[in-house]
């Protein structure tokens, strides 16, 4: 089944668009979400160096009907919260595709992961035309396929990574150090190679290690 990935900008009435576009420096990313009929309800992780102005924006924002802060440490916060408008959900919904968290939002823009249909990825095109998200088709790949696991971007950073030592034991470049090198945020790099690595994994234990080992022959 293909993987496929989007970057889908978010209307600008919706409570993450609103409080992200104020907060640039603010990433959002959503860990677990359910709509129902009239609300939805989603675990956040929040980061910002101000991540206690984020909440504030948050909790000042028409649409967020409930929020509710379950972990709160310097820069980071966890939060349940409750929404009148979980158009991304409902989307994702209607067209009977479940989204592979994290559901990364930076300044008003979503990356998104699914494994789907070329039918059913239509039928999401549809419902979020109808919700009034532009969106962005970044890649499909044939997860079958190892040349065509990964997007260029991926590709670029995990080689980048390997040849700056970053996988050495002990590491011979920090996460900072390989994002600076590459002139790209330090989030974007950490979650670019989060995305990366959990795709070369699932490739090799699929691969490796869900076959069963052959029985030992018992000794007499």
């Amino acid at each position: 089944m293909p993987l496929v990935q989007l970057s889908i900008e978010l209307p600008e009435r919706t409570w993450v668009y609103d409080v992200t576009a104020d907060h640039p420096e603010a990433t959002v990313r959503v860990l677990a979400g359910m709509p129902d009929d009239e609300v939805g309800f989603a675990l956040l992780e929040v980061t910002a160096p101000d991540v206690e102005a984020v909440l504030r924006s948050m909790a000042a924002h028409d649409l967020l009907t409930d929020i509710e802060p379950l972990q709160l440490s310097e820069g980071r916060a966890i939060v349940q919260i409750e929404t009148t408008a979980p158009l991304l959900l409902l989307s994702a919904q209607a067209s009977g595709i479940p989204i592979e968290p994290p559901v990364v939002i930076r300044e008003g823009v979503a990356d998104v992961e699914l494994r789907t249909s070329n039918d059913r990825l239509s039928s999401l095109g549809e419902e979020l035309d109808r919700f009034g998200f532009t969106y962005t088709v970044e890649s499909i790949y044939d997860a079958a396929d190892p040349e065509r696991l990964l997007s260029d971007r991926q590709r670029e950073l995990i080689l980048a990574a390997v040849e700056e030592g970053y996988y050495d034991t002990p590491r011979c470049c920090s996460l900072t150090e390989l994002a600076d090198r590459l002139d790209i945020a330090k989030s974007t790099c950490s979650e670019t190679l989060h995305r990366a690595e959990s795709i070369i994994v699932r490739r090799f234990v699929d691969k490796h290690l869900n076959e069963k080992p052959p029985k030992l022959a018992a000794r007499t």
